[in-house]
C-alpha cells in the first residue's frame, strides 16, 4: 500500500486507463458484429441503415446449420466425455505416481496447446488416408479428444493439488475400500475440477474449426465448418447473427458456471492452509 500511495497520480491513473483501452479494443469487434447482425440489408454495412431480425431466423432455419449443429452436439458430447475420463485418470496417475518418462508424457499430452491445430488435423487426415479409413464420427471425435485433453488435465490436476489427502487416508483407516474412498471422498471433492474440465473441453470442442476442416466430411461437418462453407457462397449478415448467438450462449454458460462453482478455484491453485 505504501508503494502504491507513493506513486505519482498520473501513474496510478495510467494502469486502469490502459486496461479500459485494452478491453475496449477487444470488445469493439463484438459490438460491430452485433450491430451488423441486425442489418436489414443483405450486404453487410456498419452502421446499419435499418434493423431487422430476419438473419437470426435464417441462421436457425438454414439446413446445413441445423445438420452441423446436430453433428457438433454428437462430437462434443463424446469428445468431452472421453477427454474427461482419460484426463482424470492421467491427472491422478501423474500426481500420485512416480515413473520413468513422466515429464515426456506431460509434454506430449500438453503439446496441442502449442502445436497449431491445422497441423494435427492435416496429420490425422494423412494417417487416415494412408490407412484407407473412412472419415467417420470416430475420427473426428478422436481428433477433438486430443485437442481438448490438455484443458481437462489442467483443471483436474489443479483440483488434485487442492485435495487434502488426509481425508482419503482417514476414510481408508476406518475400513473403506479404495473404490468406496474414490466414489465417496475423491470424486465429490474433485467435482468442481471435473465439471470445469468438462465445460472447457465441451466449449473448445464445439468451437473447434481448424482441425475439423481436414477430418470432417459432408455427413460429419460440424457447425463451424458449415459456417465456413456458408461464407464461401454468401456474404449476408447470417454469420454475424449466428456469431452473436455463439457469444451469448458461451458467455451465459461461463457466468453460470463461475457463479455456482467459482472458476477461480479451478484455474488457480489456492492455499488451503
Amino acid at each position: 500500500m505504501k508503494i502504491r500511495s507513493s506513486l505519482p497520480l498520473p501513474l496510478r491513473i495510467a494502469g486502469p486507463v490502459l486496461i479500459a483501452l485494452l478491453m475496449a479494443f477487444v470488445l469493439l469487434p463484438v459490438v460491430v458484429v452485433t450491430l451488423a447482425s441486425f442489418n436489414e440489408k443483405a450486404i453487410i454495412s456498419f452502421p446499419p441503415d435499418s434493423y431487422s431480425m430476419k438473419w437470426f431466423v435464417r441462421a436457425f432455419s438454414y439446413p446445413d446449420f441445423r445438420e452441423g449443429f446436430r453433428a457438433s452436439l454428437v462430437i462434443t458430447g463424446w469428445s468431452s466425455f472421453l477427454a474427461l475420463v482419460i484426463g482424470t485418470g492421467l491427472s491422478i496417475a501423474v500426481k500420485r505416481l512416480e515413473f520413468k518418462g513422466k515429464k515426456t508424457l506431460l509434454a506430449i499430452l500438453h503439446s496441442p496447446l502449442v502445436v497449431p491445430h491445422f497441423t494435427l488435423g492435416l496429420g490425422l487426415l494423412i494417417l487416415v488416408s494412408q490407412a484407407s479409413m473412412h472419415r467417420s464420427y470416430g475420427i473426428v471425435i478422436l481428433c477433438h479428444v486430443m485437442l481438448v485433453l490438455p484443458f481437462v488435465l489442467r483443471s483436474v490436476y489443479v483440483s488434485m493439488e487442492n485435495l487434502d489427502e488426509r481425508l482419503e487416508q482417514a476414510a481408508a483407516s476406518l475400513g473403506a475400500s479404495p473404490l468406496r474412498v474414490m466414489f465417496t471422498i475423491t470424486i465429490p471433492l474433485l467435482a468442481p475440477g471435473l465439471f470445469g474440465g468438462w465445460l472447457f473441453a465441451a466449449i473448445m470442442s464445439f468451437s473447434e474449426f481448424t482441425a475439423s476442416l481436414f477430418v470432417t466430411t459432408q455427413e460429419t461437418q460440424t457447425l463451424p465448418v458449415a459456417m465456413y462453407n456458408y461464407v464461401r457462397e454468401f456474404a449476408d449478415p447470417t454469420l454475424a447473427a449466428l456469431s452473436v448467438v455463439y457469444i451469448v450462449v458461451t458467455a451465459t454458460v461461463l457466468v453460470f458456471a463461475n457463479y455456482f462453482l467459482g472458476l477461480g478455484k479451478i484455474l488457480n491453485i489456492e492455499d488451503n492452509h
